[in-house]
């Protein structure tokens, strides 16, 4: 999978919408909560953009070349990680050098007009250890306009994306005790797309542009005097991401850039404490300024922050997390969130019982506080806002069966939330009023044929209700379903198939003219095949949405059909 959004497809729990095709704006829902209530972390810095107005993170533009893993913490997760984590949050950590040096390279081409190719320098050893990469992704054929909306005898061109990714990750052992760790990340890319005109708007000729430039960088002082007993760890982070949007003329020549600047700051120190073993304390204090600058605002907004977290585990059988954090934000005052998270494995069975319950907050954005439409548009922003709220809970089991080659698992949830920020009944700001409840079950089941043939299938109930208006939340299906398989078939050779089924969802069309429709679901089909032809050369393919289901995710929007794609890596040293 080349960008986060493929990665996180099939993931329980999760609903991904994508505007346009690859490089389009790309939200994520999880359990139901709204898309900025998922806090999205890369290497450690906080990725949601404070230039957006509601402080969301945008999945389209991350590429997966240098990504080692990706965490997904579901539930109400501020009691550890602050702001923005009512959903939840995940969590991105990037390739760490290691070994001999080593060179990689990877060139990629197939349908829609795709030409990728990446490069990547890594190695290191216990004192020094390096990684550097550069990708670059094309598409420039990606139909996203559904026929029926094409005015008959009018061409519309396809979407096109073109970006490159450079990062690096840097650590040093200064001593036993004393080691620096740097991270750098700089994305640069272009997104064209099919610009609408009118009400009801219709898809025009012309495109649209999109340019985005974004810099995440966290340099780390690592302080361990105690032989691994007590590790300290002072952090600054610093991202700075930067957008403008062009549009055509009746002519089709594109306008002035509308700049979108929002940046982040952040200091903080982190300490584990092993108490015993199989007993440790996390402990932290933050501060953080983040601000925006657009064509019609500058504003800015402190926060600071403490936290502290017990994790027990006795006789590898029962488990405790428990956390509590308070914030003191400059705008809208103090808030306590707090998070508990017992487990056990039943002694015979082996049946692992966990349960959580925990708070969350998303606190108003700069754009919420401040913005100021007037006198054009009479709307102006509410620095008396309060945070939303919310209140989860899960619980769940998971049981290995027949040796654990099988195992099955469910978890039942529910998250409450309060002070949802809308707009007022005047229609000239913003307001605390809104309120909403999200429940459903994750289940799974992985089953282990052979050493040599793995197959897991997930399946997501979600019923997501806006309380006021009794209605349900827009583009949260009820009904998600995945079903993976992989297969080596001999030692060289690895082939995977993925099976994405997305039931039936509520949503407005393309232009919001009609507000609340009913969206047809899917069911996709993806395989992937790759063969490791010498110990320096590897020869991959796939083929993406195989049948090629015509179907739109959001409504007004396709996604992309059939796609095939190959290419080879090759690699020297490490």
């Amino acid at each position: 999978r080349r960008t986060l959004p493929q990665a996180l497809a099939a993931v329980p729990g999760l609903n991904i919408v994508q505007i346009g095709g690859p490089g389009g704006q790309t939200s994520v829902f999880m359990r139901g909560t709204n898309s900025n209530h998922v806090k999205v972390l890369i290497d450690g810095i906080e990725a949601n953009d404070p230039s957006t107005p509601n402080r969301s993170f945008d999945f389209g533009s991350m590429l997966t070349e240098d990504i080692e893993r990706i965490e997904v913490l579901r539930g109400p997760q501020s009691g550890l990680y602050g702001a923005n984590a009512i959903g939840g949050v995940i969590s991105i950590t990037t390739k760490r050098g290691e070994g001999p040096p080593r060179v990689s390279a990877r060139v990629e081409a197939g349908s829609h007009g795709t030409f990728n190719q990446s490069l990547g320098l890594s190695g290191g050893d216990n004192r020094f250890n390096y990684a550097f990469n550069v990708a670059h992704t094309r598409s420039d054929s990606t139909d996203s306009v559904p026929p029926r909306l094409i005015v008959p005898g009018r061409r519309v061109r396809p979407n096109a994306y073109d970006s490159y990714t450079y990062s690096s990750r840097i650590g040093v052992a200064l001593s036993d005790t004393l080691s620096l760790n740097w991270v750098g990340r700089y994305t640069d890319g272009k997104f064209l797309s099919a610009y609408d005109s009118g009400f009801p708007s219709r898809p025009t000729a012309y495109r649209s542009g999109q340019n985005y430039a974004q810099a995440f960088t966290r340099g780390e002082i690592v302080w361990d005097p105690l032989g691994g007993r007590f590790v300290n760890t002072f952090g600054v982070s610093y991202s700075n991401q930067d957008r403008s949007s062009r549009t055509p003329s009746m002519t089709g020549l594109l306008g002035l850039p509308t700049e979108y600047l929002g940046e982040r700051t952040k200091l903080d120190w982190r300490g584990n404490l092993e108490l015993a073993k199989g007993h440790n304390v996390i402990m932290g204090l933050q501060y953080e300024r983040e601000r925006l600058d657009t064509t019609s605002l500058v504003a800015s907004n402190g926060n600071k922050a403490g936290f502290l977290e017990y994790q027990g585990n006795l006789q590898d059988r029962y488990f405790l997390a428990a956390n509590i954090r308070h914030d003191v934000d400059e705008a809208y005052g103090a808030h306590t969130t707090w998070r508990v998270a017992p487990a056990m494995i039943v002694p015979g069975s082996e049946t692992k019982l966990k349960a959580s319950y925990g708070t969350g907050f998303k606190a108003p954005t700069l754009n919420e506080l401040f913005v100021d439409y007037r006198p054009g548009f009479n709307f102006r922003g509410n620095p008396d806002l309060k945070p939303e709220q919310s209140r989860g809970w899960d619980v769940g089991l998971e049981q290995p069966l027949f040796d654990k080659r099988l195992l099955v698992g469910a978890t039942w949830f529910q998250n409450d939330i309060d002070n949802l920020i809308v707009t007022n009944a005047r229609g000239d700001s913003y307001a605390n009023v809104g309120r909403a409840r999200t429940k459903g079950v994750e289940a799974f089941a992985a089953l282990e044929i052979s050493p040599q043939f793995r197959i897991r299938g997930d399946y997501t109930f979600t019923l997501a209700k806006d309380e006021i208006a009794r209605q349900e939340l827009l583009r949260r299906p009820r009904h998600k379903a995945s079903l993976t398989a992989t297969w080596l078939p001999i030692d060289k050779l690895s082939l995977s198939a993925t099976l994405i089924h997305i039931g039936s969802w509520v949503d407005g069309n393309r232009d919001f003219s009609v507000r609340r429709l009913n969206a047809k679901g899917a069911t996709l089909v993806n395989l992937a095949a790759e063969y490791k032809a010498t110990d320096k050369v590897t020869v991959f393919g796939r083929i993406d949405n195989l049948f090629d289901k015509r179907w739109e995710n959001p409504v007004g929007f396709l996604a992309p059909g059939l796609g095939a794609f190959g290419g080879v890596k090759v690699a020297f040293g490490g």
